[in-house]
């Protein structure tokens, strides 16, 4: 297409890792009622504090957080280095004592993380909040001007440590610049300090559940859909291609919360994957581990069906892209790698005995509209079972039978690889 920009070098890696895996721990994770309770509950300052005094991270096991994500089809793993309440599951290096190896914990679980990761071919990402609720017993939105810049020099400081302190990391996340929409956040500084140490880093700035998409500073290299679902991402005319990221939580908090139950299903969980891919946007889901970490059991069986699914259909997942110009029916979509087609098809038949199969409703067509390319053959990447397709090239038509599932099958979305002789 024309007066499209094309993709650095670190963009078109990010994008190619397609999967990741969020994870929100700190002090907020001991309560057990979301990572925002320390703001909506009102909770006194001074007992907040002391959850540092009872925080052993003794369930924490990174090796086994980067074995979880990798056996849920992930690439890159996103851990709060730092939430809002301004605790750092890192060693400050003496810019306050607020952190993991001044608690119970005595260790610096940053460290652990990156290790691990590396480990098992994760690549590892921060975030990072901008905003701090303990800064000076003070919350960033109520700083003064000028404090708020004196604040600046102690977040860029933080943000020096970890481009500085771990090797070559794949990026920084960042979150809490909507709070502050009228100050000048400096962020030539903090993305300089950031681009000086880690050049190949991914620089992403959460716009908030408000501005999903919505483009920001030069230095950012993917946009952000909070809690939603992404949108095609329309790069026309722009100098820089910033690639797009769908963050989401499975249930309504992305701390670790007790008493709620209100989890998202696998089945959920890979029809979102799969729009995300869709739309050409990383999936990127979180899990929020227990009080002193530990991976909660229904997130990581969560993960292992989404796993699961991502290695059946792995090779159409992670590195083919979207097809503009193409239409489909109800929630299908395309993507392409090379000469090869992926069809991703929602909401299949199953195939089978009336009297024991729920949701046999027979075959029906599917197909495309704007398809020009020369169909060789198609076939699931399930089963390699063929399908037969039929064309009108001069229509521009694509349509094919599908029979259903298999009795005994159900993969959500199921996709089938359309070989070409383009």
């Amino acid at each position: 297409m024309e007066n499209q920009p094309k993709p650095l070098p670190r963009i078109t890696a990010f994008e190619n890792m397609g999967l990741g895996l969020f994870v929100h721990w700190g002090l907020y994770s001991q309560l057990g009622v979301g990572e925002w309770t320390w703001k909506i509950h009102e909770r006194p300052r001074e007992d907040y504090f002391r959850l540092a005094e009872t925080f052993t991270a003794a369930d924490f096991d990174a090796e086994d957080l980067a074995r979880t994500a990798k056996n849920a089809g992930m690439n890159y793993i996103v851990l709060t280095t730092r939430h809002h309440e301004g605790f750092s599951l890192y060693d400050t290096c003496g810019l306050n004592t607020y952190d993991a190896p001044h608690s119970p914990a005595k260790r610096d679980l940053v460290k652990e993380f990156v290790e691990a990761c590396r480990k098992y071919d994760i690549v590892p990402f921060f975030y990072h909040t901008t905003i701090d609720w303990h800064w000076e017993n003070r919350q960033t939105f109520e700083l003064s001007e000028e404090d708020f810049k004196r604040y600046l020099d102690y977040l860029c400081a933080s943000v020096e440590i970890l481009c500085k302190n771990y090797g070559k990391i794949g990026g920084l996340w960042f979150d809490g610049n909507w709070s502050r929409p009228q100050s000048d956040w400096q962020l030539d500084r903090m993305y300089g300090i950031i681009r000086r140490y880690q050049p190949d880093a991914i620089i992403i700035n959460n716009t908030g559940l408000n501005n999903l998409g919505e483009y920001g500073h030069p230095e950012i290299d993917s946009v952000t859909f909070e809690n939603n679902t992404a949108k095609p991402m329309d790069r026309t005319g722009r100098k820089k291609y910033v690639a797009a990221e769908v963050c989401k939580t499975m249930n309504a908090h992305w701390g670790h919360a007790e008493n709620d139950f209100a989890f998202l299903s696998p089945h959920a969980l890979i029809e979102r994957a799969a729009h995300s891919r869709g739309c050409g946007a990383n999936f990127l889901l979180n899990i929020g581990p227990e009080a002193q970490g530990r991976i909660p059991d229904y997130e990581r069986a969560a993960l292992a069906i989404l796993g699961k699914w991502a290695r059946l259909y792995q090779e159409a997942v992670y590195t083919p892209r979207p097809v503009p110009g193409i239409k489909y029916p109800g929630r299908d979509f395309m993507l392409k790698e090379g000469s090869n087609y992926y069809y991703f098809t929602y909401d299949l038949d199953r195939l089978g005995d009336n009297n024991v199969t729920f949701g046999t409703h027979g075959t029906a067509f599917r197909g495309a509209y704007g398809f020009n390319a020369t169909v060789k053959k198609a076939y699931w990447l399930d089963d390699k079972s063929e399908v037969s397709v039929i064309q009108d090239k001069k229509e521009g038509l694509l349509s094919f039978y599908t029979a259903g599932f298999p009795y005994g099958m159900d993969t959500v979305v199921r996709v089938l690889k359309i070989e070409t002789e383009e």
